[in-house]
């Protein structure tokens, strides 16, 4: 079994020059165990992210 994420709340705190919001969720373990999050979370539109990788060394 994997780990499973569900959305509880989605709350929007400020939508001025970005948006900021107020998320509940649940994170289900893979042994069973449910626990739940709350964090803010800025949304500042399209972004792009890197992920360097070392075939040699595997990181």
């Amino acid at each position: 079994m994997t780990q499973q994420i569900t959305l509880i709340k989605d709350k929007i705190l400020s939508d001025n020059y970005f948006t900021l919001h107020n998320i509940t969720y649940d994170l289900t373990r893979k042994d069973g165990e449910v626990i739940r999050h709350k964090r803010e979370v800025y949304d500042r539109g399209n972004g792009a992210t890197i992920l360097l990788y070392n075939a040699v060394t595997t990181r």
